[in-house]
């Protein structure tokens, strides 16, 4: 799940002025025209730069903020510190220029997102959510992707979404069991309903499956410097060699779990994950839980440390 964090913790900003609110629209106008720039500061953000995800033409911040540490059943953390500060923590991304948002309907931050990013026009962002494609006592699956995109267009209120996955692949046979969501999914995007599709894992057979699948445009992949003692699904020796080759075929690489979930706690360490994710080229963009304005303050200049270095 998004549940990757950077441990910092500070109160959350209450509410924003119409002054506060003109500067969001502004910064979000600036990411979209590919020079985002830092608050306060007259360079550019590394965190809010634009990059092309693999082959899909899709643009997005380098830094996406997450919405779903420890998610699950339609709640997270960021849900459970409520709309306010939820709010807060999206309008203070803006400002930076982050504009790209990852959420799932494991999450249940939709709607959340929905009301963070009022009065900010659609093109200023970026969505990403992903599809729980299996039933539970929250969910009731329809065995494809058609009910849930249209569910998920109403909840972000949305014509279109960026990038849609397929959440948590658990086994090297999900290509098979996920057919008709795969099929669903290629006529939305034909349609021009999702603009790329792809797969979230969380097993190193999935990976490899997702890293060949032809139907695969973009792939959310567990990845540190640590290995799988800090939630990847294989060792690091072999995750990266996987995701390089990925990346030479064209596909999109988000990187998830780079502070390993929350195990990845001691500042240097965090560094270390993202000068060797940033440094080896082994993604095109991170999702990073950020739970407050300075922590993604703290991320914003810890990404801009380890792509100077």
């Amino acid at each position: 799940m998004n549940d990757h964090r950077n441990g910092v913790h500070a109160p959350s900003q209450n509410g924003l002025s119409r002054r506060s609110f003109a500067a969001v629209l502004g910064s979000a106008a600036v990411a979209a025209a590919g020079a985002p720039a830092a608050k306060g500061s007259s360079a550019p953000s590394r965190a809010a730069e634009l990059v092309t995800l693999g082959k899909t033409g899709v643009r997005v911040t380098r830094l996406a903020q997450g919405t779903g540490f420890n998610g699950s059943g339609r709640s997270s953390e960021h849900t459970r510190i409520g709309m306010k500060a939820f709010t807060s923590i999206v309008r203070h991304d803006l400002d930076l220029g982050v504009t790209f948002m990852d959420t799932a309907d494991l999450y249940g931050s939709h709607q959340y997102l929905r009301r963070a990013l009022e009065g900010v026009p659609r093109e200023r962002y970026s969505l990403l959510t992903k599809i729980w494609p299996r039933t539970e006592y929250w969910n009731a699956y329809s065995g494809g992707a058609k009910a849930e995109i249209d569910r998920f267009r109403k909840e972000l209120n949305t014509d279109y979404l960026e990038i849609v996955l397929l959440h948590c692949m658990m086994n090297d046979r999900w290509t098979q069991e996920y057919a008709r969501a795969m099929d669903e999914l290629n006529e939305l995007k034909q349609k021009g309903v999702v603009r790329a599709v792809g797969v979230s894992c969380h097993d190193f057979g999935a990976l490899k499956v997702a890293c060949a699948s032809p139907w695969v445009d973009v792939i959310l992949a567990r990845i540190n410097h640590v290995g799988k003692a800090a939630y990847m699904d294989a060792p690091v020796e072999e995750v990266v060699p996987l995701l390089k080759q990925a990346r030479a075929a064209g596909k999109g690489i988000i990187g998830m779990k780079i502070f390993g979930a929350g195990r990845i706690t001691k500042p240097e360490e965090r560094d270390a994950s993202l000068r060797f994710v940033f440094g080896n080229g082994l993604v095109d963009a991170v999702t990073i839980g950020m739970l407050s304005e300075a922590e993604v303050d703290d991320t914003v200049n810890r990404i801009e440390r380890a792509l100077a270095g």
